[in-house]
C-alpha cells in the first residue's frame, strides 16, 4: 500500500459530522478510563510525567488550548502530541513524525499459551527491551495505562506487546517489539492477537498507530485484519520560552 499519505482534513465548519472518538484519542483517553493518571488544566491534558510522554488538547485550533498546554507542561518542556495537523505561530517542532491509524476489522484474535502477563516486576526487562528494539515511547510506569504480555525465551523476555490508549470502546495496542534474534518467528503476530482477544472480552475494539515509513509493518497488521483509517502526525516539542524544569517528559 502507498504510505504518502496526508495529515487528517481539518473540519470545514458548523454542519460537520461528529468527530470519531479516534481523531482525538488522547484527549478522550485523559479525559476517560485514563483519568486517573492524568494531569488537566483547562482544556489541555497529560499523562503524568513517568507514565507517557503524551499531552492532549481539547482544540487544537482554540488559542486558549495552547495556553492552558503551556501552564500545564511549563516553559522549556517537552512532551509528544498526536493528531494536529499545524502549529500556532511560536511552537517549533523538534521533530515531526508521520504515521497511520489503523483499526481492527477482521483481525482473529486468539489467546495464545505462551503469552506471560507482565507486571511491576517485569518493568527492568520491559525497558531493556524497549532500549534495544525502540518501538517507541516506554516509560517506568507505562505499564500502568494496561495489559502487557510477553513471550520468554530461556527465561529471557524476548518479545512483548500491550495496551497504551484507552478511548471509551476503544483499545489502543502498543510496545509491540521483538528481540532481533528472534525476529521473523511470529512472536509480535501472536502477542497483537493474544492482546486483541482480551481487549475484545471486556468489550473494546482494539486499533493500533504505525510509522507511515514502516510499510513492513503496516503490511502485516493489515494481513492480520486492520484497516487503515487514517493519517495522523506525530510532534515532539518543547513549550516556547524559558529553560526546562525537571526532567524532560521524552
Amino acid at each position: 500500500m502507498s504510505t504518502s499519505l496526508q495529515p487528517p482534513p481539518e473540519p470545514s465548519g458548523p454542519g460537520t459530522a461528529e468527530p470519531h472518538v479516534l481523531d482525538n484519542a488522547t484527549w478522550a483517553a485523559l479525559t476517560g478510563p485514563h483519568r486517573h493518571l492524568a494531569e488537566i488544566v483547562g482544556a489541555a491534558a497529560r499523562y503524568q510525567q513517568d507514565v507517557s510522554p503524551f499531552v492532549a488538547l481539547a482544540d487544537a485550533e482554540d488559542p486558549r488550548s495552547w495556553a492552558d498546554l503551556a501552564a500545564l507542561v511549563g516553559p522549556g518542556n517537552s512532551f509528544a502530541l498526536a493528531g494536529v495537523p499545524t502549529l500556532p505561530e511560536g511552537w517549533a517542532t523538534g521533530q515531526t513524525g508521520q504515521g497511520v491509524q489503523l483499526v481492527a476489522t477482521k483481525l482473529r484474535d486468539e489467546p495464545d499459551p505462551e503469552a506471560e502477563p507482565l507486571g511491576p516486576a517485569d518493568v527492568p526487562e520491559m525497558l531493556d527491551l524497549v532500549a534495544r528494539a525502540q518501538p517507541g515511547p516506554f516509560l517506568p510506569r507505562t505499564i500502568e495505562l494496561g495489559a502487557y504480555y510477553g513471550i520468554r525465551r530461556a527465561g529471557k523476555l524476548v518479545a512483548m506487546a500491550g495496551e497504551r490508549l484507552r478511548p471509551p470502546g476503544w483499545t489502543e495496542i502498543s510496545a509491540v517489539c521483538t528481540d532481533a534474534e528472534h525476529r521473523g518467528r511470529g512472536l509480535a503476530t501472536r502477542l497483537v492477537r493474544h492482546a486483541a482477544a482480551e481487549i475484545r472480552e471486556r468489550g473494546d475494539t482494539p486499533f493500533l498507530h504505525a510509522a507511515a515509513s514502516n510499510t513492513g509493518a503496516i503490511r502485516l497488521y493489515e494481513s492480520m485484519g486492520f484497516t487503515l483509517r487514517r493519517g495522523t502526525l506525530f510532534h515532539f516539542l518543547r513549550v516556547p520560552g524559558g529553560i526546562a524544569r525537571g526532567a524532560d517528559a521524552g
